[in-house]
């Protein structure tokens, strides 16, 4: 018998499964190589997250911002907008209610907003009593915190002339420039700081929805 024919069949079958084999690995250094987008990507290299955009405080209130640290500029711009807020003294407040209201996840998670947050004495100004009794109730709680969110980072220039509509649905309206920029009757502490998904503003009032 001649044992070359019987060998043939065998040879040709590993031949087969190696040049398969090597088509396979080259597939998948290929998929690897340049990621789910077909974007190329360098081999061990994790994508950093988008950075927030950079901060221009404005605002008569903006000098007391410490210069490091928790409160900072550059702390706030690398926390989610609520996460912010509780590394702010002056809203302690405000993160408060936002907890008590159900509203962290949403905040936080939204892309691209604006919150115009009231600061520990706006919310004084409402009155011990008022206060407490917003604060015990979560459906007008979240009515007015949402009447303090708008779609979109708003930047001074949006706000020296605007009306915006608001995430609880009525509008608010905007008026003025460097130092002096009012939010319907309230006016802006120190704004424009940039979080990681939000434009930040403190105001020196709380506003109160129409409806």
């Amino acid at each position: 018998m001649n044992t070359r024919l019987l060998t043939l069949p065998v040879v040709a079958a590993l031949s087969l499964t190696t040049a398969y084999g090597t088509s396979a690995g080259a597939t998948t250094a290929a998929t690897a190589a340049t990621g789910a987008s077909g974007a190329p990507v360098a081999a061990g290299v994790v994508q950093a997250p988008k950075p927030s955009p950079a901060s221009s405080p404005v605002g008569p209130g903006c000098s007391s911002l410490p210069q490091s640290g928790p409160g900072s500029v550059a702390d706030l711009g690398r926390l989610r907008v609520v996460t912010a807020a509780a590394h702010s003294p002056d809203l302690s407040t405000f993160y408060s209610a936002v907890n008590k209201a159900g509203l962290v996840n949403k905040l936080n998670t939204t892309k691209d907003i604006t919150v115009f947050a009231p600061t520990n004495e706006a919310f004084n100004k409402l009155g011990k009593r008022k206060l407490n009794k917003l604060l015990a109730d979560k459906n007008a709680l979240t009515k007015v915190l949402t009447y303090h969110v708008v779609q979109g980072r708003k930047t001074p220039a949006d706000l020296k002339k605007g009306s915006f509509t608001t995430l609880e649905g009525d509008k608010i309206t905007t008026r003025g420039s460097g130092d002096k920029i009012k939010v319907n009757d309230a006016h802006i502490v120190c704004g424009d700081l940039q979080t990681r998904n939000a434009a930040l503003y403190l105001i020196d009032g709380v506003l109160t929805p129409k409806k």
